[in-house]
């Protein structure tokens, strides 16, 4: 079987049914060990004391929000070159949970900016960068929701979503733009010298795995959610005609 022979709504929903349950309670085992050990038995970091464990629910949940802008421009792409149903659905389904995880990101790295830069907000290439893509993700939800037809619809957002690409490679890649900025490095890194000290970056690697597989379960059921209605939808039509 090709990867085009998923983007049938049947395929999708046997493939999609037999992986879910896998992902969804490896979700749960990685997020729960994650963030018990990074919150509860992490020492407080010289200098930044307990707030430093802030980034337990920060970092994942900013690369999560990124990367899922990210799939759905992918998806959108492949909506544009072959008009596959199923692709455009998931942008569709990816989407609040990327505004979720962005809003995640923005509420933490606000309690983490007031007790390390003396302030809640500051204009920052890097957190205004996320801020529009927050504002792209509410955007894109509420064009889906404003336009009826499913088609005219997929085409306006992914239309947005590929715009707002911009953003979401701006806030993944600013601190390397402006280096002037308030926020700091990176906190992964594959040079050891700049990652954090192994005791936080341990669990903090399980946690973004747990975020990971969390953010693969919820879009993968709201898109079997959204043929489903998708479906429902074409059977009503159906029946008003006949």
């Amino acid at each position: 079987m090709t990867f085009w022979d998923h983007a049938n709504p049947t395929a999708f929903m046997r493939l999609s049914g037999a992986v879910l349950p896998w992902v969804s309670g490896a979700a749960g085992i990685c997020l729960c060990t994650g963030l018990t050990w990074g919150l509860m038995l992490t020492p407080p970091a010289q200098g930044f004391g307990a707030s430093v464990k802030v980034i337990y629910v920060h970092v994942p949940a900013a690369m999560m929000a990124i990367n899922l802008w990210l799939m759905m421009v992918l998806a959108s792409g492949l909506w544009f070159v072959r008009r596959h149903h199923v692709s455009a659905l998931a942008a569709k389904a990816a989407a609040p949970v990327g505004l979720t995880m962005t809003l995640i990101a923005l509420v933490t790295g606000a309690l983490w900016g007031e007790p390390v830069w003396g302030t809640w907000w500051a204009w920052d290439p890097r957190l205004t960068a996320f801020l529009i893509l927050f504002l792209s993700y509410l955007g894109y939800v509420a064009l889906w929701r404003a336009v009826p037809h499913t088609e005219a619809a997929a085409d306006l957002a992914a239309l947005l979503c590929l715009v707002g690409s911009v953003f979401a490679l701006v806030s993944r890649y600013a601190v390397l733009f402006w280096a002037q900025g308030l926020h700091q490095g990176a906190t992964l890194s594959l040079d050891r010298a700049e990652h954090i000290a192994n005791v936080y970056w341990v669990p903090l690697v399980v946690t973004i795995a747990g975020f990971v597989a969390l953010s693969v379960a919820l879009v993968l059921a709201r898109t079997r959610t959204e043929i489903c209605r998708r479906r429902i939808d074409f059977l009503q039509e159906r029946a008003r005609r006949a």
